[in-house]
């Protein structure tokens, strides 16, 4: 059996990010994918999609963005791709890839790792397989007629895939804002279900709105600094799409996109929705107008009104007059249903009683709950930022410095 000091799941850029800070501090470890270097970004991704942050925002330890010629664009899977294939190679991360991790326990001081190519023991884990690893899909899922196909973002990659006909996008966050343009633009008649969700303008004040959340503060807030972490960590994603249009309901009603309110049911061949979608619009927009309250407090505390265009504010979000309340699955109107209903990390290889009732990984800010045990790139695992490109290099410096201090304790003991 092979000993390594730390064992890496994941060579995405939390996986990366932790190298480069284990690198730093002589720590012998392996980073282990079941693919290669940004497998989820390759496999699990649509041809389209291009990141939601800015190209400045998107740095990795020891790879800061230094200006290059399109700062504020968003770069496309596949130039990220190459970014993080250029990061390995540069900092010559030791990564052995097509090894999938087939079971982790405890054994000794320390974990054994089952792997499709052998197995490994380590003193300490690090799980990197990142936050979106799985997609969520309601149990109702089931009550759908079988002619009806059914897909998720990270099944679907590009309009073709789905058979020809109108389209169910439910949820109505980033990948179901983003997509569900894609579909109807492409032709389909798209009916989005859209229940709980986060309204952000693009832009404000002449600022890209990471920029915005960057500048206040917002990104760094910490996972200890908030009263109720999970329901933070539940948060659902803005809706904003890598390019300067905007992908709220407004602009998907514009372009012909039929808005009802949230899936409530699968039943007898009809797809029933909640009459809440005033509320749920309602909200979304209450927190909307509180943030941007919050940057021009900001503006206003530092005196830079005269330096910035003034407060534009988006319009409220506009109801359907009588919202549909179900659509029939049978009769040939919807083809297809497109579940873009969350993603959830995957320890299904995980066999270390660290979970709760609810099956949640149970850490503080990624330290787990088992001695040596650590978790990257979760949503808000540290910070707002730490799901995010620019939030693993902090995540990754902190908690290699636990790491080792968790080494170095168990050794002098």
């Amino acid at each position: 059996m092979k000993a390594v000091t730390t064992i890496i799941v994941g060579a995405g850029q939390a996986g990366l990010a932790m190298s480069r800070a284990l690198s730093n501090r002589g720590v012998d470890h392996l980073v282990l994918d079941r693919g290669s270097v940004g497998n989820a970004w390759r496999a699990q991704r649509w041809d389209s999609l291009h990141l939601l942050t800015p190209n400045w925002s998107n740095g990795l330890p020891g790879a800061p963005y230094r200006g290059g010629p399109e700062p504020d664009s968003f770069m496309p899977v596949s130039k990220l791709l190459i970014q993080l294939e250029t990061y390995a190679w540069r900092f010559g991360v030791p990564l052995q890839s097509q090894t999938a991790v087939l079971r982790v326990s405890p054994s000794g001081a320390g974990y054994r790792v089952d792997t499709s190519q052998g197995p490994f023991h380590c003193e300490t884990l690090v799980m990197a397989s990142g936050a979106c690893a799985r997609p969520q899909v309601p149990a109702l899922s089931v009550a759908a007629s079988s002619a009806v196909f059914q897909t998720t973002p990270a099944g679907y990659k590009r309009p073709s895939d789905l058979p020809e006909g109108g389209v169910l996008v439910v949820g109505a966050s980033a990948s179901g804002a983003q997509l569900a343009r894609e579909l109807q633009l492409s032709g389909r008649q798209v009916t989005l279900a859209t229940g709980w969700h986060t309204r952000l303008p693009r832009s404000y004040r002449g600022r890209d709105i990471e920029w915005w959340l960057d500048t206040i503060g917002l990104l760094d807030e910490r996972f200890d600094e908030v009263d109720d972490i999970e329901r933070a960590r539940r948060t659902p994603s803005p809706q904003l799409i890598g390019a300067a249009e905007p992908v709220d309901l407004n602009a998907l009603q514009a372009i012909g996109i039929d808005v009802v309110g949230r899936l409530s049911d699968v039943r007898d061949g009809q797809a029933l929705f909640s009459g809440g979608l005033a509320n749920a619009c309602a909200a979304a927009d209450l927190k909307m107008h509180r943030l941007l309250d919050a940057v021009d407090a900001w503006v206003a505390e530092r005196g830079l009104d005269v330096d910035l265009p003034p407060p534009d504010r988006p319009a409220a979000t506009r109801l359907p007059q009588s919202p549909a309340l179900q659509r029939s699955l049978t009769d040939g109107g919807i083809c297809s249903i497109l579940w873009a209903t969350g993603y959830r990390p995957d320890f299904s290889w995980l066999d270390v009683p660290v979970f709760d009732p609810r099956g949640r990984l149970r850490h503080q800010g990624g330290v787990v709950a088992a001695p040596g045990l650590y978790a990257m790139g979760l949503t808000f695992m540290r910070r707002r930022r730490s799901h995010q490109i620019s939030g693993v290099g902090a995540d990754a410096r902190e908690l290699a410095d636990h790491l080792l201090g968790h080494l170095d304790s168990r050794r002098a003991a």
